[in-house]
């Protein structure tokens, strides 16, 4: 028996050390890799215990209180992974609509506005971008990307320029080493002026007379956007007004806006094109494509705003000229530059913290050669655009009556209101006066044309 036992012992001895085939610095490697492997589990568990939410007792909770909050935070980690899992993560959606009703005297009509296409009545200041539905799209991605869609049927950048699109705004932004120096690109909306296109930036119902007939609709091409402490800058290299050029076709323009904000209540802005643009005056169509050529376009405005307490103070002055583009031809039957200059100012004020009263003063100077405006080559007596529409006027004729070389200044008076009725709602009304220093409103009633036009209008402005 004590035989027995001997022999099993030494077995035993000798399969645990079989005839020393590990060294002590096996057995020490092995000992240090298992400690290294317990530290690690160590640290594992305690950045779990990190996570989790106080056990029952802590901070004054029970374990009820506990479970919820455990509860909570899952779901809340679900939620945020179905997010970036769906690619809604940092993604916004806005939208507005404003139903306007409208009483124009010359147009003699009165009634609502609310989606109806450009292209059925043109832009015109009596019904602009006003009356529409918006639906805004912003996705900004890791590493600071911005991606932006603007959808607005019939009421939109891309109907205004006659692509029949619903697309307003469709542009990315591209972050270049950091969140402040961007490449931007895409359908953009024109940024010069003071007044915003959108109703619930703008003050009134309608847009002062630089804005509607002087400054550009939209931009098309890539640029870049800077950030410098109170000064931010940017430009493109851009198609004007079209997202596409015709053959024979190849400059861009160049566009830019600068803003410095002098403080936390004021600052300034300017704006600027200079290329080529669509000329409807023009009458030698490109062979190729049988449209207009584009002539040089020149624009350059300045703007400032002071925003203080009850108080808001606005103002634009603005600069523009285009080549060949004039209403009247020269006795010859040339064609004749346009040119124009024009100031806008505007005052509001709140009585109380929900509702504003607003003044605004356009003054408009577009006599020289007949008149002529961006976009506006030939005599409109429903925008009271051109030379005094009784002189009987024709542009494709070189002899024309004394007085068809001077077109009409125009101005335009606007007193309005506006009443926060929610966060969601704001309802406003507004009285309009525009004045011509010639007869170029037409009276659809009596036929006859007038020098004055008032419209009136109101509107209920709902976002989300």
């Amino acid at each position: 028996m004590k035989l027995f036992s001997a022999t099993a012992l030494a077995l035993a001895l000798a399969a645990a050390f079989p005839a020393q085939a590990q060294s002590n610095a096996d057995i020490l490697k092995e000992l240090q890799a298992l400690k290294d492997k317990v530290a690690e589990l160590e640290s594992r568990l305690k950045a779990q215990d990190a996570k989790l939410p106080p056990v029952a007792g802590q901070w004054g909770m029970t374990a009820d209180q506990a479970r919820e909050l455990n509860r909570a935070t899952l779901k809340a980690e679900a939620t945020e992974d179905a997010l970036e899992a769906q690619g809604l993560k940092q993604l916004s959606i806005n939208g507005f609509m404003d139903p306007v009703w409208l009483y124009n005297q010359r147009q003699n009509r009165a009634g609502f506005q609310f989606l109806n296409p450009v292209s059925v009545g043109g832009y015109n200041y009596d019904s602009s971008y006003f009356g529409g539905v918006t639906i805004d799209f912003r996705k900004e991605m890791e590493g600071g990307t911005k991606w932006r869609l603007t959808l607005v049927p019939n009421r939109g950048t891309g109907s205004v320029i006659g692509d029949a699109s619903i697309v307003q705004e469709a542009s990315v932004s591209v972050p270049l080493g950091s969140l402040q120096t961007r490449i931007i690109a895409g359908q953009i909306p024109d940024w010069s002026g003071y007044e915003y296109q959108q109703s619930t930036l703008n003050k009134l119902i309608t847009h002062n007379l630089l804005y509607d007939f002087t400054l550009p609709t939209l931009y098309t091409g890539v640029g870049m956007d800077y950030v410098r402490g109170k000064w931010w800058g940017r430009w493109m290299l851009a198609n004007v007004n079209t997202s596409a050029r015709n053959p024979g076709e190849r400059a861009p323009a160049f566009v830019y806006r600068v803003d410095y904000s002098r403080g936390e209540f004021q600052g300034f802005g300017f704006a600027g094109l200079h290329g080529k643009g669509a000329n409807l005056r023009d009458e030698n169509p490109n062979p190729l494509t049988d449209t207009t050529p584009d002539t040089r376009v020149d624009l350059f405005e300045v703007d400032g705003y002071f925003i203080r307490g009850d108080w808001t103070v606005q103002g634009q002055l603005s600069y523009g000229q285009q080549k060949r583009a004039a209403i009247t031809a020269d006795p010859n039957g040339d064609l004749r530059d346009a040119r124009w200059w024009g100031a806008s100012g505007l005052v509001a004020y709140k009585f109380e913290p929900r509702l504003e009263g607003i003044v605004r003063l356009d003054y408009l100077n577009n006599r020289k050669n007949g008149g002529g405006l961006l976009g506006y080559t030939a005599a409109d007596d429903r925008n009271g655009i051109g030379p005094d529409a009784n002189l009987g006027c024709d542009p494709s004729l070189i002899a024309n009556p004394d007085g068809c070389s001077r077109g009409a200044n125009r101005m335009a008076l606007s007193l309005g209101a506006n009443y926060r009725y929610n966060l969601n709602t704001t309802f406003k009304t507004e009285a309009r006066l525009d004045r011509a220093d010639l007869p170029v409103f037409l009276d659809v009633k009596t036929g006859g044309y007038r020098k004055t036009n008032a419209v009136f209008g109101t509107s209920v402005v709902i976002e989300f």
